[in-house]
């Protein structure tokens, strides 16, 4: 019970700030408008291909508000004082991810009902695309509590931009690692990202041709280790903090 109320507050805090919906919704839907009026020649802009781009795009989002968020409560009292709750650690880590959960449902409907509008065509697979993606979003919701739990709420910003520019340009979102070979295929391989897009696209599609065993392998890692650290990390900060 303690952990939904804990959830319910973050939720009321993150649509409390209506700077942080713009990024998370209204900013990726109008770079999906844009783009598409470029009438780019490439595979990644097609609509089908380019939405779940934006899916992910507006989760590197939800990364830095959800740092952003974690920064501000440690420095205030306010987990000083859940500090003497009976709440573990995984309690606080389940309600901020459970908080964003909302979000994150709204955002996906949104994003295919704007493609949809823009020319997509509708699918019954849209529907297991989204039930992916919010398990993927776990995993951008877990790095933000990460960062958060790492560096004061000035720090979040910069480090929240660096995930968003390794979404864009490490995911396939803009194009095709192999078009540039070399030690960037490298760095693509070894981050999450990639793997995350090609989950979503193959959802989308019924089609897991450009998702490899290594890929799988890349994003179980990274979605495991992250979740286990930011519980760690998390509430050593609070002891910390605490004291």
């Amino acid at each position: 019970m303690r952990m939904l109320n804990f959830a319910r507050r973050n939720f009321k805090e993150l649509i409390r700030d209506p700077l942080s919906l713009v990024f998370e919704i209204v900013l990726p839907i109008f770079l999906l408008f844009i783009f598409q009026q470029f009438n780019i020649p490439a595979e990644n802009y097609k609509l089908e291909n380019f939405t779940p781009s934006i899916i992910l795009f507006g989760f590197s989002f939800i990364t830095l508000f959800t740092a952003t968020l974690i920064a501000k409560d440690r420095t205030s009292s306010f987990l000083i004082r859940l500090g003497t709750s009976p709440m573990k650690s995984s309690d606080y880590i389940l309600g901020y991810i459970l908080s964003l959960l909302p979000i994150v449902l709204i955002q996906n409907v949104l994003f295919f009902l704007a493609a949809i509008i823009m020319g997509l065509e509708f699918s019954i697979s849209i529907i297991p695309t989204i039930l992916v993606s919010m398990i993927i979003s776990i995993f951008f919701v877990s790095l933000g509590i990460l960062i958060g739990s790492l560096v004061s709420e000035k720090g979040t910003g910069g480090l929240g931009s660096i995930v968003v520019q390794l979404v864009c340009f490490t995911s396939g979102m803009y194009f095709p690692k192999d078009s540039i070979g070399g030690v960037f295929e490298l760095i693509c391989n070894i981050l999450p990202f990639e793997a995350c897009l090609n989950i979503i696209q193959g959802t989308l599609h019924k089609n897991f041709s450009n998702l490899t065993p290594v890929h799988i392998i890349v994003f179980l890692i990274y979605f495991i280790a992250v979740l286990l650290l930011s519980i760690i990390v998390f509430k050593k900060r609070m002891i910390s903090d605490n004291k």
